[in-house]
């Protein structure tokens, strides 16, 4: 990232939580970093007017977004640093910063500059700023992901409609404010930790009713799981229907670059290397953080912790995909249905653009799958800029959740 501290680091909103908290450690560090604004119809406008169509949703909702900053916000390209990461295999992901930086050339806004770390090192290529970044990174998004799960698990029993995110927007705003303060002090866990005992304290005072719900796993590609605009508000529909939603999170797919990082060294003869002890000691160093997070909130997640390495959702996916033949989400997506499924989830739901690789392969596995668990429902919903009616289709799927749940004593949703 040398040479970008004169320009503004714009974060897509992959995740808001993660990106708000992201971009506050940037500016932390005395990098001036911004979230784009959220996605609306004139983001898919632009995106498909500057793509073919052949691309994934995602390719279009992140080029619309950057065009909205050039095209209708007339910011100077000079100025604009983008952050969009990268990713090797066969994803298309990986040529996303190539096609957006051929796209704004041939616009006439040559100069804009893309920061892509890729997961081929566990995201770890931020120049000279790696040192800095890499400690309050990874403790933003983690704080990020916990923050997503207490909302998740709150808002679908809060006696207010609101409450919920009202209350989780004050407590990102307070946790923004300490990663700001405190990217470059060594209080820096302290004082996340102290302001998610504050987070949590705030939450177990919300009214909230006595109720059980279906819980239901979701998993998918990354960037559509995660961002609202592009699953077109998935979980709080679910959520409408009557159930309470448990989502594959970040730090799952950074601790999976990293094994995965790994594995092609132990493939290469390079097991023990310069590159092999860095990237241990790097996922060791994160997995003592996480846990440490993690551990204020013990006792709200109890029954709901997330598996304790990644490698166990790899092995739950070995019998039906290999880790070293299937690269990606599909893995992540097929292991993490069998581990909501062991932790007493009704249902799962995937999340996928249409025509994802990811989505595509998961699915051929969860009829076999569904079948080895009793029939445990799983369902992949695909997502483009159509917007068509899922409503039926969620209404169908709850219906077989509850049936599942009955039928075998699933453990429900509980506040």
């Amino acid at each position: 990232m040398s040479g970008f501290e004169k320009r503004t680091v714009y974060i897509h909103p992959m995740t808001y939580t993660g990106a708000r908290a992201f971009a506050a450690v940037l500016e932390g560090i005395g990098l001036p970093a911004r979230v784009f604004p959220p996605s609306d119809e004139r983001t898919l406008e632009l995106g498909g007017l500057y793509s073919s169509g052949e691309e994934c949703y995602p390719l279009k909702i992140t080029l619309g977004d950057i065009l909205k900053l050039f095209v209708d916000e007339g910011a100077s390209p000079d100025e604009v640093a983008i952050l969009m990461p990268s990713s090797n295999g066969p994803c298309r992901f990986g040529q996303y910063h190539h096609y957006m930086k051929h796209v704004l050339d041939s616009l006439g806004y040559e100069g804009v500059a893309f920061i892509s770390p890729s997961c081929e090192d566990g995201y770890g290529s931020f120049s000279h700023y790696v040192r800095e970044i890499q400690k309050p990174g990874w403790v933003a998004i983690v704080a990020a992901d916990i923050l997503r799960k207490l909302l998740l698990m709150t808002r679908p029993y809060e006696r207010e409609e609101g409450s919920a995110d009202a209350l989780y927007e004050e407590c990102l705003d307070g946790l923004c404010r300490v990663l700001r303060e405190k990217s470059r002090s060594r209080t820096l866990m302290s004082s996340v930790k102290g302001e998610l005992k504050k987070i949590k304290e705030k939450f177990a005072a919300l009214e909230t009713v006595s109720e059980e719900k279906p819980l239901i796993g979701i998993v998918g590609e990354i960037f559509c799981r995660l961002n609202r605009f592009s699953n077109d508000e998935l979980i709080r529909k679910i959520e409408s229907l009557g159930g309470e939603c448990w989502q594959s999170d970040v730090a799952e797919w950074i601790l999976y670059t990293d094994r995965e990082h790994q594995r092609v060294l132990r493939r290469m003869g390079r097991l023990i290397s310069t590159d092999m002890f860095l990237s241990w000691f790097k996922y060791s160093t994160q997995k003592r953080l996480e846990e440490e997070l993690y551990s204020v909130f013990s006792d709200v997640f109890r029954g709901r912790e997330e598996p304790e390495d990644v490698t166990h959702v790899l092995r739950l996916a070995s019998p039906y995909l290999p880790q070293g033949g299937a690269l990606g989400e599909m893995i992540l997506s097929v292991g993490k249905a069998v581990y909501y499924h062991e932790k007493g989830a009704s249902g799962v739901v995937d999340i996928s653009p249409f025509t994802c690789m990811n989505g595509i392969v998961s699915e051929a596995i969860y009829q076999d799958l569904s079948a080895r668990l009793g029939g445990f429902p799983i369902r992949v919903f695909y997502f483009d800029e159509s917007h068509r009616d899922v409503e039926y289709e969620l209404e169908i799927f709850m219906d077989l959740a509850r049936n599942y749940r009955e039928r075998t004593g699933r453990a429900e949703g509980k506040r």
